[in-house]
């Protein structure tokens, strides 16, 4: 199909925001939570001004919610580079300008930098596309220049249910489809459900796949976060050819899965490397619980032991194998941020770019809840400000992704799905 891309212009003074009734505001890292209930900074208008979801439920530090507005000023262009596709998962941009996009129902295209879609690549293995599985995410090897190798992620279907898989395999030179393709990894164990999946990908400075997993979401599936004989609920690390890396913190440990980097974690569709190589990762929280958590080899980041927030029934407190979850336990560690109320986080990129100064070394993270952007800006490993972009364009941002130029590339989660560019006002 082909789609001409249509152009909307946007114009973005910082620090106004579109709802009524949140002001400009300066960020203030410095200022101390309130005694008296507040669970962010004060002296500065946070972007989340709604109540918490359990209102006596402190962060661990002053910083890790309800971070002070940013304040700056920038101006950019919103291109619709395409339309009509189906619950795309993910987008990766190519060198020569074309984007890849993967279409949850099971399809990987190939999008023109002039907004043409082509056809469905073909050598792709079949997916299981029930509730949140499909084909989700894509990443390009770091050598893909000259090796032409893609890596994917997918709810694979398996004897009694299905688990996330990846997989890879190489361009064909017309770029019509992929050869030599073969399933690397296969998370264990199998379950029949259809949710909580994980996944994003990501190459870290050592050369090694980072794959993130969820837990599977049923309440007896959680406890799966913290074993380690199951991959679920995990950040896993292998190589290019889905070896084991001989450093990873539970090889040689019996009954561990070796793949395991990190574990407590319930849902994570976003994770990105920042310049000084460090993982950072967003998961899907409890109601009142998206987390953003820096991983680091062999660390528990707690669920279902240790969350915040409440169940999505409204029951609190939070069901796990102790009998209920606190937010804050000794030996576990703390996400560097939580959203309350939840923002359904899916994708991240750190911005390293020219085309933006001012949003230099800012994290953007995919906002499916309100359906808009978020941008944090972090500080030893602090947030130190936040701010909402595409406010009012009504889309579930899936993923976003710099491209060589520069722009960031987005994703929506509809059933008739766009790209976007977001580029410098012309």
């Amino acid at each position: 199909m082909r789609t001409s891309p249509l152009l909307f212009t946007l114009t973005l003074l910082s620090g106004m925001i579109a709802c009524s009734g949140r002001q400009k505001a300066t960020n203030d890292s410095n200022t101390s939570a309130a005694a008296t209930g507040s669970t962010g900074t004060v002296g500065c208008t946070p972007i989340e001004t709604r109540p918490p979801e359990v209102a006596d439920q402190k962060p661990a530090f002053k910083e890790q919610t309800r971070a002070c507005a940013l304040s700056d000023s920038v101006a950019f262009d919103v291109t619709v580079m395409a339309r009509g596709l189906v619950n795309p998962w993910s987008v990766e941009p190519l060198p020569d300008g074309s984007l890849l996009v993967t279409e949850k129902p099971g399809r990987m295209r190939i999008v023109t930098a002039a907004g043409v879609v082509g056809e469905p690549l073909t050598g792709l293995p079949a997916v299981d596309a029930r509730g949140q599985g499909g084909l989700l995410d894509v990443a390009l090897s770091p050598d893909f220049a000259t090796d032409r190798t893609i890596y994917w992620s997918f709810a694979e279907p398996r004897p009694g249910g299905n688990a996330t898989s990846v997989a890879r395999g190489t361009m064909a030179t017309d770029q019509r489809g992929l050869e030599n393709v073969k399933v690397i990894y296969q998370t264990m164990p199998v379950y029949n459900g259809d949710m909580h999946y994980g996944s994003r990908l990501a190459f870290g400075p050592d050369g090694m796949l980072y794959v993130t997993m969820g837990e599977r979401s049923d309440t007896p599936m959680r406890p799966q976060a913290q074993q380690l004989n199951s991959d679920l609920g995990k950040v896993l690390r292998i190589t290019r050819d889905g070896a084991i890396p001989p450093d990873n913190p539970y090889v040689g440990q019996s009954g561990a899965r070796p793949a395991i980097w990190s574990r407590g974690h319930r849902n994570i569709q976003a994770a990105a490397f920042d310049t000084q190589g460090k993982l950072w990762t967003i998961e899907h929280g409890t109601r009142g619980g998206d987390e953003l958590n820096q991983i680091q080899k062999g660390k528990n980041y707690g669920w279902p032991l240790q969350a915040y927030g409440m169940e999505y029934t409204g029951a609190f407190p939070i069901t796990s194998p102790a009998g209920s979850a606190r937010a804050q336990l000794d030996g576990m560690e703390q996400p560097v941020y939580y959203w309350d109320p939840v923002i359904a986080p899916s994708g991240a990129q750190w911005y390293t770019g020219d085309a933006f100064p001012a949003w230099k070394n800012s994290l953007f993270v995919g906002d499916m809840k309100s359906k808009r952007l978020v941008r944090l800006t972090i500080a030893d490993n602090r947030v130190t400000g936040e701010q909402v972009l595409l406010d009012g364009r009504n889309q579930r941002v899936r993923d976003v992704r710099q491209g060589p130029d520069g722009a960031l590339y987005i994703v929506t989660d509809q059933s008739n799905g766009e790209l976007w560019r977001v580029s410098p006002r012309r």
